[in-house]
């Protein structure tokens, strides 16, 4: 029996779960800066120490939150390098909150977060703060993040977000350096009272490394331990980069709960039956739900990333730019461009992912395959899945 968690709502006075993924991404995330006091050994964003003179200004960051309205108020996660680092991100909040978008803040464990910062972040109407957890102790989180003092500053910050009361997300690399710590972080994340547990596997880009990868199978291992953990978990879990955690808790709930599963016509694009769930974020947590159609959030399918200079990516992690919000509207590019399109068509996906009876919830990550292979349609490298009817090509 899957414990009572907290509820979390993905959209104001609304369902997301019916979003039509053409015409309108689920989750934004906007990198506001690149600016970054951490040095983390898997940044993807190669962080540096002061902000970038492009960036979007004031006005400029105003009129694309304008934009993110325009195209259907989608989720917006703040994020960086660390957003902590522009003067203006209460005023950049404050505008997304008034606009009436549900707003999610990313900020890096750094001096910058103090418990008056975190005050004004609730009194904007944040709806959730997003906190990372490398470690389960000092040494391990402090040698990921690359500075003394991280994990302490990092207790501190999610003590002071479970006195205030502000929602809570937080989030953990998935490395060779953490994987082994996996259940202890997953003991802190319960000790926080955190709403949500995401887990990200690591892309090697910026500066993780494919040495730090885990293997396929470990790869799903972890995911199998992942879905045992939330059947009694306090928290929802979610991946980040893995679509495949999709796969493994439909696979697992068909072996060992069918009797509580919805059925209709489909899955993905093959199948008797449907599992149904309650999307979170860039990610799904696994639940009963209503959603008449369930279709999977992926890199430039239902998410898109815009970087602190106005270019938009797929994703954080596939940075191949589709365009700049600084010449075109963010509709625009998501809906038309050719890279969107493309990766929101799962007949163009190549190898087991495209012969996949799970491709239109999971589809691979798109980030990883790029990262590794040079082919954002490659299938993903982190899948051991063999599909039913994948047969191998010959040499």
């Amino acid at each position: 029996m899957e414990s009572r968690k907290p509820s979390y709502q993905p959209a104001r006075g609304g369902s997301y779960l019916t979003v039509d993924f053409e015409q309108s991404p689920f989750t934004v995330a906007w990198e506001i800066t690149r600016a970054c006091a951490l040095a983390c050994v898997h940044c993807r964003a190669t962080a540096i120490p002061r902000r970038d003179p492009r960036e979007l200004t004031t006005e400029e960051a105003r009129t694309f939150i304008d934009q993110v309205v325009a195209i259907g108020r989608p989720i917006l996660v703040v994020t960086g390098g660390d957003p902590m680092m522009r003067r203006d991100v209460y005023d950049l909040l404050a505008y997304a909150v008034a606009r009436e978008l549900r707003v999610a803040l990313s900020p890096s464990a750094t001096a910058l977060v103090t418990r008056r910062a975190l005050e004004r972040v609730k009194e904007v109407g944040v709806s959730m703060l997003h906190i990372s957890l490398d470690g389960s102790h000092a040494a391990a989180h402090d040698a990921f993040r690359g500075v003394a003092g991280s994990f302490d500053r990092t207790m501190r910050i999610l003590r002071d977000c479970q006195e205030l009361g502000i929602p809570l997300q937080i989030g953990t690399s998935v490395t060779r350096r953490t994987v082994a710590d996996l259940p202890e972080i997953a003991t802190r994340v319960r000790e926080a009272g955190a709403q949500v547990w995401n887990v990200f596997f690591l892309v090697p880009t910026g500066r993780g490394r494919i040495e730090d990868m885990i293997t396929a199978q470990e790869h799903e291992q972890t995911l199998h331990w992942m879905y045992t953990l939330s059947l009694d978990a306090p928290f929802h879990i979610r991946t980040a980069v893995t679509p495949a955690y999709r796969r493994v808790v439909i696979q697992r709930r068909r072996a060992g709960t069918q009797s509580t599963i919805q059925t209709s016509r489909d899955i993905g694009s093959g199948g008797d039956e449907k599992i149904e769930w309650e999307q979170t974020g860039a990610g799904y947590s696994f639940r009963e739900a209503s959603a008449p159609v369930a279709r999977g959030v992926n890199d430039g399918n239902g998410f898109c990333f815009v970087s602190h200079v106005g270019d938009v990516y797929p994703s954080g992690f596939l940075q191949l730019s589709a365009g700049n919000v600084r010449e075109q509207d963010l509709s625009t590019i998501y809906r038309q461009s050719a890279l969107f399109r493309e990766l929101r068509d799962p007949s163009r996906l190549k190898g087991k992912c495209g012969a996949c009876e799970f491709r239109a919830v999971c589809g691979g990550s798109r980030a990883r395959a790029y990262a590794v292979t040079g082919d954002y349609l490659a299938p993903d490298p982190s899948c051991p899945y063999v599909p039913a009817h994948w047969q191998q090509p010959e040499d």
